[in-house]
């Protein structure tokens, strides 16, 4: 089984997929999502959004500029004020 996540913008849904764990960049902190995480919501800091893929992968990291993040029963939503994207790609 795995975590539902998607990442918003303003403009566009950005991904939506099952994962195996996430770390958010919260103002109160850093935390990890897995899957069946207690409902939470928070303020997102500028930062890294760190995307696992599977248990032994190496993380993903996905630029974001504030924002809020939802846990509920249907996984993590990323509600991004901007995601940078990678000039590189």
């Amino acid at each position: 089984m795995a975590l539902h996540f998607e990442i918003v913008t303003p403009e566009k849904l950005l991904r939506s997929e099952e994962v195996h764990m996430v770390v958010v960049p919260g103002t109160e902190g850093d935390f990890g999502v897995l899957e069946n995480h207690m409902p939470v919501m928070s303020t997102l800091r500028e930062g890294d959004i760190q995307v696992y893929a599977s248990a032994n992968a190496s993380p993903e990291a996905i630029r974001v500029e504030g924002g809020f993040a939802e846990v509920n029963e249907k996984g993590l939503t990323i509600l991004a004020e901007k995601v940078v994207e990678d000039e590189a790609a």
